[in-house]
Order: structure tokens, then sequence, then C-alpha cells
């Protein structure tokens, strides 16, 4: 077949047109950056989620996962360092009064040189400004921007304030009355909760070193510019593993994980040349060594999933803000002549975007197609080519007419199957408009009963990705189904 496309505001509009993303609170004209899940996005989305659950808490026998609240303790933040350094170089157009992140902004530039051919200047200047991040030279950032003549998209003018530091939390209050309230921040990310439970889960675990803790849960940042449909959002989902590794073995266990989890997508259908690893230029406070693995995205290379190595910061932080001993005793070095058994754990991160993830997934499913028929006329669908373990829906049944008991024998396969996986059940339209239908959808199976079902106990299971139609048996439609989910 010819023609594929990848079109990504068609690709928005196909999302909520078929159940799987809307705007938050659209019918009072939406909520910037944030969205809502419909039926076959949130069942997407629960999938992927189970899938990494299980890659890392059941496949693994040293990793195990908790559901930390997302309200912690304010002195949290202050140990962690968000309450300092948690926030990004903003700018702000005089004339228009937009704000936008600075990193953002030469970016937007860059890729526009690119567009034009200017592909030199579009990589110097993206080299001036990582360097100038790197040594946090806020006024150079500004040159930088006003050397390029880098305007405003709404008031089209160079006219920019000092470049400043903007804090990316949300803070809420506390306690019943107003007076003995205290400030409070929605978490920025779900780390920390794993964190201040070290002790809990490595005593009453008995986890030995290394092990795992692994979570999933909503954080929350004040994006000044959040775009790209639900690649940077207000409200998302992270699932975060933190490893728990001996002082210098963590970046034997930092290049483990990095190659581990790049599979791991790969495993998702991923094209391995669709995805790159990107290492940071400028590193975090806590790291000695970070990475980014990037998608390309129908925007560009963005990142999906960070490892990073985050030494025993976070731990010994929080121990020095707490008063309390976090430290691991390893019984395997307390020998004689080993330099230490009482030690704080060093940890290695793995840390992907649950919403960049199912973007990943639509953007890389997604197919406008068209062919010539055999009798010379032209065909087309849309497609949602979702592997067939995480898609929202696996298997639609559809009697071909609603009489002649047909009905019947389908809710009977229905109600066989929907034990064991997801599955849709339609009788309206005629057959070929169903079949486009769960194409859209990203149904991979669709069982078609017919009256010769009624005499021979088989049916017509139509494959999404290929469109090949084979009869099959009744009674082995649950166990193929499941045989191409698992």
């Amino acid at each position: 077949m010819a023609n594929e496309t990848n079109n990504f505001q068609e690709l928005i509009s196909h999302c909520k047109e078929y159940g799987y993303i809307f705007q938050s609170s659209e019918i009072y004209d939406g909520l910037a950056a944030v969205y809502d899940y419909g039926q076959n996005g949130a069942q997407l989305k629960k999938n992927i989620r189970d899938y990494w659950w299980k890659s890392m808490t059941q496949l693994h026998d040293n990793i195990v996962g908790i559901d930390a609240s997302i309200f912690m303790h304010p002195t949290t933040w202050k140990a962690s360092g968000h309450v300092d350094n948690f926030s990004d170089p903003m700018i702000d157009n005089k004339d228009s009064n937009k704000r936008y992140r600075v990193d953002h902004l030469i970016e937007g530039f860059a890729d526009e040189q690119k567009a034009k051919g200017n592909e030199q200047l579009a990589n110097d200047t993206l080299a001036a400004m990582d360097a100038l991040l790197l040594a946090n030279d806020y006024a150079g950032l500004k040159q930088l921007i006003e050397t390029n003549k880098i305007s405003c998209a709404v008031s089209k003018t160079c006219n920019w304030t000092d470049v400043r530091e903007f804090n990316l939390m949300f803070s809420t209050q506390i306690g019943s009355v107003a007076e003995a309230s205290e400030t409070i921040y929605l978490r920025p990310e779900t780390a920390q909760g794993i964190f201040v439970n070290f002790l809990n889960v490595q005593k009453t675990g008995r986890m030995k070193i290394p092990f795992g803790i692994a979570q999933t849960g909503k954080a929350f940042r004040n994006e000044i510019v959040a775009r790209q449909f639900i690649f940077r959002m207000r409200e998302f989902e992270q699932m975060e593993m933190q490893f728990f590794v001996r002082p210098g073995t963590q970046m034997e266990w930092y290049n483990f994980w990095k190659e581990e989890r790049k599979k791991w997508h790969e495993s998702l259908g991923i094209p391995s040349n669709k995805l790159r690893f990107h290492d940071h230029v400028k590193l975090a406070h806590y790291a000695d060594a970070a990475l980014d693995i990037e998608f390309d995205f129908p925007f560009g290379w963005k990142e999906l999933e960070g490892i990073h190595s985050r030494t025993d910061f976070d731990l010994k932080q929080h121990q020095e803000f707490s008063k309390k001993k976090i430290q691991y005793f390893d019984n395997d070095l307390n020998e004689a002549g080993k330099p230490f058994g009482n030690y704080i754990p060093y940890v290695v991160e793995t840390s992907v975007g649950l919403d960049r993830l199912v973007l990943t997934i639509l953007s890389n499913a997604y197919a406008e197609e068209k062919w010539n028929k055999e009798d010379g006329t032209e065909d087309s669908r849309v497609v949602l080519r979702i592997p067939a373990k995480i898609a929202p829906v696996k298997l639609a049944i559809l009697p071909l007419v609603k009489k002649d008991g047909l009905p019947e024998i389908a809710r009977e396969l229905m109600n066989e199957c929907k034990q064991a996986f997801h599955c849709f059940y339609e009788e309206k339209d005629a057959i070929g408009k169903r079949y486009r239908r769960m194409d859209a959808i990203g149904t991979p199976f669709c069982i078609t009963i017919d009256h010769q079902t009624k005499e021979d106990q088989t049916v017509t299971i139509r494959y999404r990705d290929t469109m090949v139609q084979e009869r099959i048996a009744l009674a082995d439609v649950k166990n193929l189904v499941i045989s191409h989910t698992a």
C-alpha cells in the first residue's frame, strides 16, 4: 500500500473523533495544557501502565512497587532541592506580554532555520544555547536571542525582558482553619515518594542491594509554555523506578538500565531507528550522569524517558533534613578488610512520561492509506496499528445482520471472551463501514458472524494490519486472540 502519512494535526483530530483524548473542560472553551482521556485513550493508557508495571515488578525479582501520596510534607521539597532549584529560565515579550521558556524559544528559531536550509546557523545557535545554559549565563541567552532577532510569535517584535528563573511547582494550602493553614505543594515528580519510603520498603520487604522501587502516578508542573498536545502538560503521569546500588557500581547499572529501557520501548513495537540516546549537556544538581531516550515525534526528536545516575544525593538530603538515619547495612560487605558495610546507597533512575508514551504509540501507529483495488478504483482508510497486546479493544464481534439468530451467536461469543480481554460488539451499518471504524480505533481483530456460522460453526476473522480475512472455527476465536495479545 502506498501514500502513508503521519500528520500531527490530523492525529490530534483523530484522537478526539475516536474517543482517545479530549480537551479538558471543552464545553467551557477548555483549560490550556490539560487533557482528558476518553474511553479508548483511558484503556490504552491503562494497558501501557500495566505492561510497564508487570515488566518492572513481576518480571524482576528485586523490584517492588509502591503508591505514595501526591501530598507530601513541605520539607520534602526543600530537601530535594525543588524549592530552590526547580525552575526554568523564562523571558517575556514586552509588547504581547507572552512568556516563553528560553530553550523552547531558541529551539523554535533553530527549527525554522533548518526548514529554510540554514542548517549551520541552526546548529551553531543550539550549541551556543547549550553552552550558555550550562554556565547559567542569562544575560548571554538574552543577547543570543537579540542577535538572531528571534521574535515573539504574537507581537512579531524582539522587545524582550531580561531572562529570569520561574519555579514550576504548584502550591496550595492544607488545614481546616485559614489562619493555621500550611503551604504544601502538588508533587512535581513521583521519585521523592520512593526516597522517603526507602527504609520502610527495604525493611518490610527484606530487600537486598541492588534492588528497585517502582511507582506510577500523577505529577504537576506549572509549565508556562505547554505545547505539542499531550507531550507537555501541567498535569501528567509518570512511571518511575529508583534502583538502589552500592556506591561505585552506579555506572555499571546506569549503562545496564539505559539499554534495558530502550529494549522495552522496542518491545512495544517502536522501531529502533526512531529511538536514540541523547546525553545531557548540563547535569541536574543531583546527577553524575544522565541521558534521554528520545523518540522521533512528528514534531522532531524529543525526550521520551530519562535515565539518571542520581548518586546518593536524595537519601543523603532526606537524612539531613529529617534527622533520621537513612542507611543500608550490607551483610555481604561486612567482612574484614572491606571499606564499608554501612552506607547510603546510590541510585539509578528510570523515568518515563506515560502521557508521552501514549503519544509515542499513537504517533507510531497512525497511518492514512490509499491503494488501487482490482477493479481500478481507489480505496482508502485511516488505521491505528497499535500493538495487539496494548490495544484498547482486542476483538470486535460483528453479526452480519441483526436477525436470523446471528446476534445471539455473537453475544454468546462476546460473553465467552470478555472475561479474558476487552471486546466490542456492533451490529449497526454495513460490515465494510464497521471494519473501517475498527481500523480507526485500532482494534487488531474483527470477527464476523454470518449465516455460514449457523451451518458449520465457523466465522470470518479479519486482521487489521493486513486486512486479510479467513475462516476459522468459532471455538478457536478466544485462544487465537489470547495468543496474539499475551
